[in-house]
Formats: C-alpha cells, sequence, structure tokens
C-alpha cells in the first residue's frame, strides 16, 4: 500500500494517541482510534486511511500490527481495499458504527448509570437540565 492518495500526514494521524496500553493488544487499539476517528466524522465516507507504512513509521510499531488493524476494519465492513490505491472509509461506516455503539452502551453501561441515577435519586428533570448545561458549554 503506497502513500499515494492517502491521508495528509497532519490530519488524521494527528489525531491518533501515540501512547498505547497494556489492557489490550495495539493492534485492536489502532482499530478502536480509527472506529473513533470514523464516529467523531475526523474520517469520513470515501477518505482513506494512512498507508500501513506510514502509521507504522509515525507510531515505531510493527507495521503486520497496523496492518491487522486495517485488517480487522475491512472484515467488519467499515474500510475497504481499492487496489493500488489504499484503504478508505466505507459509505455508511458510521452509521453502522453509531448503531452498534449505541446498542452497546445500553446493553453494557446504561445499566450501572440506570442504576447510579436511582440510587441518586436523580430526577428526569435534573437529568435534562444537566444535558442542555453541558451541550450549551460545548458551543
Amino acid at each position: 500500500m503506497s502513500r499515494g492518495c492517502g491521508a495528509p500526514m497532519g490530519s488524521v494521524e494527528h489525531r491518533m494517541d501515540s501512547e498505547w496500553n497494556d489492557s489490550q493488544p495495539i493492534y485492536r487499539q489502532l482499530r478502536d482510534r480509527v472506529v473513533a476517528m470514523i464516529l467523531d466524522g475526523v474520517l469520513n465516507e470515501g477518505d482513506p486511511l494512512p498507508s500501513v507504512r506510514s502509521v507504522a513509521a509515525e507510531y515505531r510499531i510493527n507495521p503486520l500490527t497496523v496492518l491487522k488493524a486495517y485488517q480487522q476494519l475491512v472484515a467488519e465492513e467499515l474500510v475497504e481495499t481499492r487496489r493500488g490505491l489504499g484503504m478508505f472509509v466505507t459509505a455508511g461506516a458510521r452509521d453502522l458504527l453509531l448503531k452498534a455503539e449505541r446498542q452497546k452502551f445500553l446493553t453494557d453501561r446504561w445499566p450501572a448509570i440506570a442504576a447510579i441515577i436511582q440510587r441518586l435519586g436523580i430526577t428526569p428533570k435534573e437529568l435534562l437540565a444537566a444535558a442542555k448545561q453541558r451541550s450549551e458549554g460545548r458551543r
């Protein structure tokens, strides 16, 4: 995979944290970072992923590790390979991810959050006010 039509080095790769943790394999962390960039709109449908070589060099990781992360994204149909051009975010990738991440949140994280809300006696009105305040603070 040549750099060719790949993303500029300063844009996408700049958003990837260069620190790795020991909680899971590096290829999985790299995959998760690409997923986050798709969800955050840093990478959009049709955008190229940085080349395997450039990511490996930038983060001093084995090119096979980068390739494994990219292959997982291909297997999940979030990224497609275009022969001679590189890898690109597929059409509908963000929607697919949003659906999966929403379901994961509702299944894995929401029950614990709901239990805390109930334990603390927080009302729906208080939650909405806090959400509104937070969204206004981002503007």
